[in-house]
């Protein structure tokens, strides 16, 4: 197959590491796992959480920048926070009840 022209030939990214599945208990948090091993020279700069809806439709959940902070959208305002501070390497989330 061809290679895009903006990806160089032996170029390697990354791996996304999330759980194939999370079980939650209604009214208690969950983590929600999301690692990226990153290759040398790798450094992730956004993360985006979208909730997968009927039809295949995406809603966007929350948004974590390594320069802007998160910004977490209606209705999970006070419900969703980041796991962990630093790299965004981890970029789990927190679903609060």
């Amino acid at each position: 197959a061809p290679v895009p022209a903006w990806v160089p030939t032996g170029c390697r990214s990354g791996v996304v590491e999330v759980e194939r599945s999370v079980t939650a208990v209604l009214g208690q948090d969950v983590v929600l796992p999301c690692r990226y091993r990153a290759q040398e020279q790798e450094q992730v700069v956004q993360v985006t959480w979208l909730k997968r809806g009927p039809g295949g439709h995406s809603a966007e959940v929350a948004v974590l920048n390594r320069q802007h902070g998160e910004h977490v959208k209606e209705p999970y305002v006070g419900r969703v926070q980041r796991r962990a501070g630093g790299a965004l390497e981890d970029g789990a989330i927190i679903l609060r009840n």
